[in-house]
């Protein structure tokens, strides 16, 4: 029987790879340029309403306003209550859980994007906008049309469940629900007559916009909880 070289290296089984947490997810190298250019592209609206006149897709709004016409009651009404002051619940529900479970750097980001943004961005621009409403709106409004806050409410909810609530394989089909869930508030804001359809597409460009830059920003907080979460060292 040969003799067992002292030199020859042992063949240790490979250690396997630490399991790869999804949550919350990471943005793509793009997220900041492009929310900079959609907060841009509102902002520069917001300032052209406010030079005053009539801009130049007046048009576009008035056909689509005159086309649109109904009861205000069922879905609308449901999708206008959940725009308002009560569709904070939803939120800051989220919120509460993912502080209950020790994410609270993920309640941080959506208490940001869902609720602070809305402060620091909408009103801003709709004070710079000071845009009127179509005439004789369905359900009791404020000043100030442009841009949509209810549409932006809807597209934050969405962002940031997207992001920290769901692992890529139920977020492929969360995007299309929610989706449908931001469009069918921009056809209730404009079916009530309470928002111009140009006002409406600037609070999804908006809310966009404002999500990617938080979660650019926020992304070394996500990623440290992600890191506490796949090693089990959340609460530490």
């Amino acid at each position: 029987m040969p003799p067992v070289s002292p030199s020859a290296p042992s063949r240790a089984p490979h250690a396997a790879p630490p399991a790869r947490h999804h949550l919350p997810a990471a943005p793509p190298r793009y997220a900041l340029g492009l929310g900079l250019g959609l907060l841009l592209v509102s902002l520069l609206v917001a300032v052209l309403l406010s030079l005053g006149g009539r801009p130049f897709f007046q048009g576009i709004d008035d056909r689509w306003a005159a086309s649109v016409h109904g009861p205000a009651d069922g879905i609308v009404l449901v999708l206008d209550r959940l725009g308002g002051p009560i569709g904070l619940v939803l939120p800051l529900g989220l919120i509460g859980c993912l502080c209950v479970y020790g994410r609270w750097r993920s309640g941080l980001f959506a208490f940001t994007a869902a609720v602070g943004a809305n402060l620091l961005a909408v009103l801003p621009l709709k004070a710079l906008a000071d845009r009127p409403r179509p005439p004789y709106p369905a359900v009791l409004v404020n000043d100030g049309s442009y841009p949509s806050g209810q549409v932006f409410s809807a597209v934050a909810l969405v962002f940031v469940v997207a992001v920290l609530a769901f692992p890529p394989r139920a977020r492929r089909w969360w995007w299309p629900v929610g989706g449908a869930y931001v469009l069918a508030m921009m056809a209730s804001r404009t079916w009530l007559h309470a928002q111009w359809i140009t006002d409406t597409i600037a609070g999804l460009l908006l809310g966009l916009g404002v999500c990617l830059v938080l979660w650019r920003a926020f992304a070394p907080m996500l990623e440290e909880e992600a890191r506490r979460m796949a090693s089990g060292t959340l609460w530490l």
